[in-house]
C-alpha cells in the first residue's frame, strides 16, 4: 500500500503553504487533503496543477496515514489526534508540545549527529525561533558570540485569516472614521506598533514570546555552545512575514565585510550594503531567512546590528517537509 501523507487543514493559510512546499517534491503526490472545519469539507481546490477535494476529518482520514500534519486549527488537531492515527504527527499547530513524547523540530538547525526520533510528535519549532537560530547558529561558528538581542516584530498572519482580515478591515474602517473590530486582537493594530494586546485577545502576545523563547532554547541546546539572547516580541501592522532587529556581540568582532561573506549559503540570503536590505514583503516566498543592513555598533566596537526577515509559513512549512521526508 503506498504511503500517505494527511494534512489536516488543508486549506488554511499555513496549510496552504504546506501544500505549495510539499507539492516541489514527490511529497505532494501522498497528500490527503482534510478540512479543518466541517463547512469547508467538499471544497475544491488545487495541487500542483491537479484538482483535489478537502474530506471530512473523521477516524478513516487519519488511522492509516503515514504521516498526519496538523495545519489547521487547535480544535481540528485534537480531533485528529482523538482519533489515535498510527502514523507520525507532524505538529504545526502546537496543540502536542506538552506531551512528554513530543520533541520540537527545525531540520535546518539540526546537524548530521542529531538523534532522529520518531516515536513521539514532531513539533515545529516556532518560524521565529527557527529563523534566529539560523543566523546566531552560523555565525557563532565562525566567530564565537557572546550576547545578543532580538526585537522580533510578529504578522498579523500568524494569527490565521481572521487576524489578517482583521487589521484589513480596521485599516478600512479607521481611514472612514467607523469603529474598528477588535475581536482578534482586542486592541487597534492598524498604524499601530502594540508591546501587548487586549486582554480579550484569545492569543496573548506574552504566551507567543515565551513559546519562541522555549523553542529557541531548545534549538540552540542542540547547537556547539550558541549562547540565548535577550528577545522581545512586538506585534507589528503588517499582514505578512517576519521582521527582525538583532544586536549582536563577539568575543572578538570581525569586520562587516568578513560577516557578510560568512553568513550566505542554502538557507540565509545576505543582502550586502550595496543592495536594498530585505523585507517582510520582499520575502514573501522565499525559503530560508534573509539578512542586510548589517552595521557596526557605534558605541561597542565588539557589536554590530543586522535586519533579519522571514516569511512565517514558508519556514514553517520547510520544516515540515523534511520532517516528512524522514518518515516516508
Amino acid at each position: 500500500m503506498s504511503e500517505t501523507i494527511t494534512l489536516i487543514g488543508g486549506d488554511t493559510l499555513l496549510g496552504r503553504e504546506v501544500r505549495e512546499v510539499f507539492a516541489e517534491s514527490a511529497l505532494g503526490s501522498q497528500l490527503r487533503l482534510v478540512a479543518a472545519d466541517a463547512a469547508e469539507t467538499g471544497k475544491l481546490i488545487e495541487i500542483d496543477g491537479a484538482a483535489a477535494f478537502l474530506t471530512k476529518l473523521d477516524p478513516d482520514a487519519v488511522e492509516d496515514a503515514t504521516v498526519v500534519v496538523l495545519a489547521g486549527t487547535a480544535a481540528s488537531s485534537r480531533e485528529a489526534i482523538a482519533a489515535n492515527p498510527s502514523g507520525l504527527i507532524i505538529d504545526l499547530t502546537y496543540v502536542t508540545e506538552d506531551d512528554v513524547d513530543a520533541r520540537v523540530r527545525a531540520p535546518q538547525v539540526e546537524g548530521p549527529e542529531f538523534e532522529r526520533e520518531h516515536s513521539g510528535p514532531q513539533v515545529v519549532a516556532h518560524p521565529a525561533a527557527t529563523a534566529i537560530a539560523i543566523v546566531l547558529s552560523r555565525l557563532h561558528a565562525h566567530y564565537p558570540l557572546a550576547n545578543s538581542i532580538v526585537h522580533v516584530f510578529e504578522p498579523a498572519s500568524e494569527r490565521g485569516l481572521a487576524g489578517i482580515e482583521e487589521l484589513q478591515q480596521q485599516t478600512v474602517s479607521l481611514l472612514a472614521f467607523k469603529d474598528m473590530p477588535k475581536k482578534v486582537f482586542d486592541a487597534q493594530l492598524s498604524f499601530a506598533m502594540l508591546p501587548r494586546l487586549g486582554e480579550e485577545a484569545e492569543t496573548k502576545l506574552h504566551e507567543v514570546e515565551e513559546r519562541i523563547e522555549r523553542h529557541l532554547a531548545t534549538l540552540l541546546d542542540r547547537t556547539d555552545g550558541v549562547p540565548m539572547p535577550s528577545l522581545r516580541l512586538i506585534q507589528a501592522p503588517v499582514f505578512h512575514g517576519y521582521g527582525f532587529s538583532l544586536w549582536i556581540e563577539f568575543e572578538d568582532a570581525p569586520p562587516v565585510a568578513e560577516i557578510e561573506q560568512s553568513l550566505p549559503g542554502d538557507l540565509i540570503d545576505v543582502r550586502t550594503g550595496d543592495l536594498e536590505p530585505p523585507n517582510n514583503v520582499s520575502i514573501a516566498g522565499q525559503g530560508g531567512v534573509a539578512v542586510g543592513s548589517i552595521v557596526p555598533d557605534r558605541n561597542n566596537g565588539n557589536a554590530i546590528w543586522m535586519w533579519m526577515a522571514a516569511d512565517n509559513f514558508r519556514l514553517m512549512a520547510e520544516s515540515a517537509a523534511m520532517i516528512a521526508r524522514e518518515a516516508v
